[in-house]
């Protein structure tokens, strides 16, 4: 039996937005809306979506940044949902995360080692002797010499900065990290070193990833699973080589069909028609439906429910009601190779 370190049922979280007019009532925001998924110890999942698609209010929201509106959040066997005070504090020890700009997430008037030793302070670790260890010894996990420790932010280029940032979540040895956008600031050639640095701490560590980005050549590299979302809902969920090879979803397959080849194979970009929705006022049936060219009558009116095409890969379209089996649907087949970094 899989153990699965996070199970997240029916998530949702509303935002309420300025008023347009002193006699109208707010528009509701539906970020996240309805998101079920389950993430197996020690894997890489990965999250992927256009911006503005509910990426990051998804993950806030797991590490508790946001209160769910609805549904239920279990981390390790326990419902974690409406936790605060003390059982918080020791679930944020368990759970950490690493957000897009390591230099925001800085603070430019201290030194490297006193921003490493803060969630130690915090924690409870009095030691000072003990926080300087345990410091240089993350520090050289990372490839840094004690020098680092009194430097300060402005100091270093960004690869370096961003890998301050991976072992500050990492002080004090979570079990989950989720990384929001951590490479996507960063130089092509330093993302494969810090990406390769993520693969090492996970082994090391036995660490457990949600890797939130817009890169989908990075996410198919890092990740075991990929979950696309699509304005606050999730579309497909599979294995990255499914999600790569045989995207099933038409959201999906227009995703991928973007990414630049090296190779010709006779794929050709999927250009969507019509504009995104507002999230503010989205359509009802399927959100897609307005840019899918595979749009039914009942697209307009019904919601899709999660359909599995195969073990383990389950998509919220109407065209795979049946497993997939229309013959009047062509999909894509990618044949590129898995890039290697």
């Amino acid at each position: 039996m899989e153990e699965y370190i996070y199970e997240v049922e029916n998530l949702k979280k509303f935002f309420k937005l300025p008023k347009k007019s002193l006699f109208k009532k707010r528009d509701i925001l539906k970020a996240v809306n309805g998101v079920n998924f389950k993430i197996k110890k020690g894997e890489t999942f990965g999250l992927v979506g256009e911006s503005g698609c509910g990426k990051t209010t998804l993950g806030y929201s797991l590490i508790k940044l946001y209160n769910p509106d609805e549904g239920k959040l279990i981390f390790k066997g326990k419902d974690i949902t409406k936790i605060e005070g003390s059982a918080l504090k020791e679930f944020r020890s368990n759970v950490q995360i690493v957000f897009q700009d390591p230099y925001s997430s800085l603070n430019p008037k201290k030194k490297i080692g006193w921003i490493l030793e803060e969630p130690l302070k915090a924690h409870g670790y009095n030691d000072k002797n003990q926080r300087y260890d345990k410091v240089l010894t993350m520090l050289k996990e990372v490839g840094f010499n004690e020098e680092y420790y009194k430097r300060y932010p402005h100091e270093l280029s960004g690869g370096q900065r961003q890998r301050i940032m991976i072992i500050h979540a990492l002080m004090l040895n979570p079990d989950f990290v989720i990384l929001d956008e951590a490479v996507s600031a960063l130089d092509v050639s330093v993302q494969s070193q810090i990406l390769n640095l993520l693969n090492e701490l996970q082994k090391e560590f036995d660490l457990t990833y949600l890797f939130i980005s817009h890169n989908l050549n990075v996410v198919h590299y890092i990740s075991d699973r990929i979950a696309v979302m699509y304005m606050g809902e999730i579309v497909e969920l599979a294995t990255a080589y499914e999600i790569y090879h045989s995207p099933k979803h038409p959201y999906t397959q227009a995703l991928f069909s973007a990414i630049p080849k090296i190779t010709k194979d006779g794929t050709k970009r999927i250009i969507l028609s019509g504009d995104l929705p507002d999230p503010s006022n989205p359509p009802k049936g399927c959100k897609f439906h307005t840019r899918c060219k595979y749009a039914q009558d009942r697209c307009k009116n019904e919601v899709p429910k999660d359909y599995e095409v195969k073990k383990d890969h389950k998509v919220r379209c109407f065209l795979y009601e049946n497993g997939g089996k229309d013959e009047n649907i062509h999909f894509i087949r990618h044949t590129c190779r898995r890039t290697i970094y």
